[in-house]
Formats: structure tokens, C-alpha cells, sequence
């Protein structure tokens, strides 16, 4: 994992001119992307259908692909709801309530939080919307001991990464979790809307082929989707050296380049993940879509100087829990304890 040194925002001066011309959607790669991203998957559900007289081994196996195609329609959702796919904010927002309805994620309201983690992310006082549950080492020592044991469980990487992404995308993102009474109508209302067309879609498609066929089609596919989609979003931010700083010294341009990491994934994997891993350069402009991201990377050595992490590096971060202010590093729990005394002294 490359350890990087916090630069002042200066370093980065002058990176808006640079990424405005990678802003611009292009009509034709968008439409492509939709047709082999939903085409992907419809055809790998009917090969699923069709292998269940094979046997369910089979299923499963073709679950893989299927997932990948999930999270790649994902990532169109994903930039529709920044505005960045098309150049029409109701193309934008068709497909993108198109595509919540097969990831079960209400457009409109994740669209509004997930704005918030961009505009807040790794401003330690904003914490709670659209990240993952961070402590600093101080507040988990001086946390009641339910508080340290719900903790410990959250952060477990069996939890993390195998439970928690299947209620979250399965139960909790049925409900308005989190909405503020100031947010627009349509945003809270959403999430009632897109549960009630994927009953509807539910509801047909049981009708064709069955409810049983349904649920072992299509339940393992948003499992493993829900799971690497949560890694995804886990490790381009949880990594040892990112950034996280008190409102006052926070810093946008700091937080994107170094509270956000390259992760060099194989090139099959960056294709079913759209991207995703140019998160640095995400983060710095939003606007731009996802099969621009590598080109502003690899263009500008600008967007070089951040954490890179490759699929072997990543796996160590697995372990990492809490954010020592002192070290302004994450660190695992057992760290954490051997900096006890330390702590309770400041």
C-alpha cells in the first residue's frame, strides 16, 4: 500500500481546469453501457432460470457474472444520480430510477445521502450519512461497553462484508432511514415508490415462473452484488493512510485525494465495476462519467499522487477499525488498546 504525505491543498491547485474536459457525457458510450449492462444481466437471470433443471451448482456459478453485471448497473444508477451520465437530467433521472428498481435501491433518496457523503466525506464531525461507521481510537476507549461490543460486531469482516450488505440492500433500503425533515417531498416518498414497483416486478415475474425460481435466481445475485458493492465502497475509503480531519482544518481537495483511493483492479473487474476505482478522481469532480475516469487519471499526473491499492493490498484492510487522531492513520483494534494509556492521559 503506498503511504503518501499529507501535501497542502496548494499541491493540487488548478485541478478544476484539468478535469473539465472529461465532464462531457458522451451519448453513444452511455447508451452502450446501459444496453451490455441491463442486456448482461437479463441474459445471464435467463441462463440461471434455464440451469435449475441442471442443477443448482450451476446457478450459482452463473450468480457470479450476473452480480457483476448488477453492480455495473449500479454504477450507471450511480452517475445518473451525480448528473453525469447524460446531459438530460430526465434521461438521467429515468434510468436511474430504472436502475434502482433491480438494485432495490430508491433513486431519489440515495441520490440525497449519498450527496451528503460527498460533500461531508471525512469531516470527522459529520459522520452518520452515506459512510461507513467510523471511531476515532479516543471514542471507542470512552464508550460504554454496549457501544464497544455493537462496534466490534459491525466492524467484523464477516458482518461487514457478508451479513450487513444483504440487510442493507435487502430490509433497510425499504425504509427511510435517515431522512431529514427538510429534504424534498419526492426524496422520502421515493423509497415507497420503488418498493412498491419491485413488488410489482415481483409479483409478475412470480407469476411466470414462481416464486421459488424467483428467490434462487435472484437472491443470490443481490447477495453477492450487495457484498462487493460494500467492499468497493469500504476499501476506497478505509485504507491506513486516508484522511479524516475536524470541520475547521477539513479540506474538499484533501479529503478526494487523499480520503480516497486508486484501486488498480484487473481489467475485467474494473470493466463490471465501472470505474469505480479512479474513486480520487470521483470524488474531485463527480460530474465526470465513469468511463472518462481512467483517461483524467491516466492523463494527468496530477491524479497520480494518491494511495494506490491493488487486490492484494486491499485485503489488509480488512482489519482496520478506528481512526488514531494521533498517528492520522486507521488502526486495528489491538493497536488501539496498546495506545490505552496514552489516551486516557490527553
Amino acid at each position: 500500500m503506498s503511504k503518501i504525505k499529507k501535501n497542502p491543498t496548494h499541491e493540487y491547485s488548478g485541478w478544476q481546469s484539468l478535469v473539465r474536459k472529461y465532464q462531457q457525457p458522451d451519448l453513444r458510450k452511455s447508451m452502450w453501457q446501459v444496453v451490455n449492462s441491463f442486456g448482461g444481466l437479463f441474459l445471464s437471470l435467463m441462463l440461471m432460470y434455464l440451469s435449475l433443471s441442471v442443477g443448482y451448482w450451476l446457478t450459482l456459478l452463473l450468480a457470479v457474472p450476473a452480480a457483476g453485471f448488477l453492480v455495473r448497473i449500479f454504477i450507471i444508477q450511480h452517475d445518473c444520480g451525480h448528473g453525469s451520465f447524460f446531459r438530460s437530467r430526465c434521461a438521467n433521472n429515468a434510468v436511474g430510477i430504472l436502475s434502482g428498481l433491480l438494485t432495490l435501491v430508491p433513486y431519489k433518496f440515495w441520490r440525497k445521502t449519498h450527496a451528503i457523503h460527498h460533500a461531508h466525506h471525512a469531516e470527522l464531525e459529520e459522520r452518520g450519512i452515506g459512510d461507513v461507521w467510523t471511531m476515532t481510537v479516543a471514542e471507542y476507549l470512552q464508550a460504554r461497553w454496549w457501544k464497544r461490543v455493537v462496534y466490534r460486531v459491525f466492524r467484523n469482516p464477516f458482518f461487514l462484508f457478508g451479513i450487513a450488505p444483504a440487510i442493507n440492500f435487502i430490509i433497510m433500503q425499504r425504509l427511510p432511514v435517515g431522512v431529514k425533515k427538510s429534504w424534498p417531498t419526492d426524496e422520502k416518498t421515493s423509497v415507497w415508490w420503488t418498493n412498491l414497483a419491485i413488488a410489482g416486478w415481483l409479483a409478475a415475474a412470480s407469476a411466470f415462473v414462481g416464486l421459488g425460481a424467483v428467490l434462487m435466481v435472484g437472491l443470490p445475485v443481490i447477495v453477492i452484488a450487495a457484498s462487493v458493492g460494500t467492499w468497493l465502497f469500504y476499501v476506497q475509503h478505509q485504507f491506513e493512510r486516508t484522511y479524516w480531519e475536524h470541520t475547521p482544518q477539513w479540506d474538499y481537495t484533501l479529503a478526494a485525494m487523499h480520503g480516497s483511493s486508486y484501486y488498480k483492479l484487473p481489467s475485467i473487474l474494473q470493466w463490471f465495476t465501472g470505474n469505480i476505482g479512479f474513486h480520487h478522481i470521483h470524488h474531485l469532480s463527480p460530474r465526470i462519467p465513469n468511463y472518462n475516469l481512467q483517461q483524467c487519471h491516466e492523463e494527468n499526473p496530477l491524479f497520480q499522487r494518491v494511495a494506490q491499492l491493488t487486490l492484494l493490498s486491499s485485503l489488509k484492510t480488512v482489519l482496520l477499525a478506528l481512526w488514531d487522531e494521533k498517528q492520522r492513520r486507521l488502526v486495528t483494534f489491538r493497536e488501539a488498546l496498546r495506545s490505552r494509556p496514552s489516551v486516557a492521559a490527553s
